[in-house]
């Protein structure tokens, strides 16, 4: 299976921005597609953010639509999450993954084969 590896995370003051990475090898994101989930302790996994794998569709949670942009570099096989203004309620641990389901399923955990690590982004003052 292909290694997802999570960077970028860290502490930052409300009002900042971040760039989260997750690197794979040779081509995989152009074969699946790259999702952004997060959790914190005693909480589910939730859904942040989704890339199709043809690159043309993205979707987001409601609570980070107009902060957060979702892409990829396919030279550089690296799925990229884009997030500003952060607040303390985006506090979490950040995980990337991947899937080849349908698009209706975008959103569901249990969709998703493949996860990284994870990384911390921390939100406050």
């Amino acid at each position: 299976q292909v290694q997802l590896v999570e960077s970028g995370g860290g502490l930052v003051q409300p009002g900042d921005s971040l760039r989260l990475s997750c690197t794979a090898s040779g081509g995989y994101f152009s074969r699946n597609s790259g999702g952004w989930f997060r959790q914190v302790p005693g909480k589910d996994r939730e859904f942040v953010a989704v890339l199709s794998w043809h690159g043309g569709d993205r979707d987001y949670a409601d609570s980070v639509k107009g902060r957060f942009t979702i892409s990829r570099d396919k030279a550089k096989n690296t799925l990229y999450l884009q997030m500003n203004n952060l607040n303390p309620a985006d506090t979490a641990v950040y995980y990337c993954a991947s899937t080849r389901t349908v698009w209706s399923n975008r959103a569901s955990v249990n969709a998703y084969g493949n996860w990284g690590p994870g990384t911390q982004v921390t939100v406050s003052s």
